[in-house]
């Protein structure tokens, strides 16, 4: 079903409402990319349909390469849920893991994460 793009939500036929959560996804080199994705649809996936570089996410969102790495900023690392112990064995792959550090395919948007703002690391390989 095809829909109409208004203030950030996506209007559909009949009348429902899908919100679109706003991301800032900062690269290594300081270039800020804002993008609005459907919520429900994993960080990673908002960047690689958006054309963010710096995001490969190279096994599809599966949980199984890493290279959708990227830092969490304050205050929103604290509205995540936990990593798990799978995403913390990949991020262990990571050239550069941190506290912040994420996988953005394990990172589902919702409305409560609208405006959050994630930085990438210098490479994903």
């Amino acid at each position: 079903m095809r829909g109409l793009v208004h203030c950030g939500m996506v209007l559909r036929c009949p009348l429902t409402i899908e919100t679109m959560p706003q991301v800032t996804f900062i690269t290594f080199s300081g270039e800020r990319h804002v993008v609005d994705a459907p919520a429900g649809i994993s960080l990673m996936r908002a960047a690689t349909d958006h054309g963010v570089p710096g995001i490969d996410g190279d096994c599809g969102g599966n949980c199984a390469c890493a290279t959708c790495h990227l830092f969490v900023e304050a205050p929103w690392a604290g509205r995540l849920s936990p990593r798990s112990d799978h995403e913390e064995d990949m991020l262990g792959l990571t050239v550069d893991p941190r506290p912040t550090s994420r996988l953005g395919c394990q990172i589902r948007l919702t409305d409560a994460l609208d405006g959050i703002v994630v930085s990438l690391p210098e490479g994903q390989h």
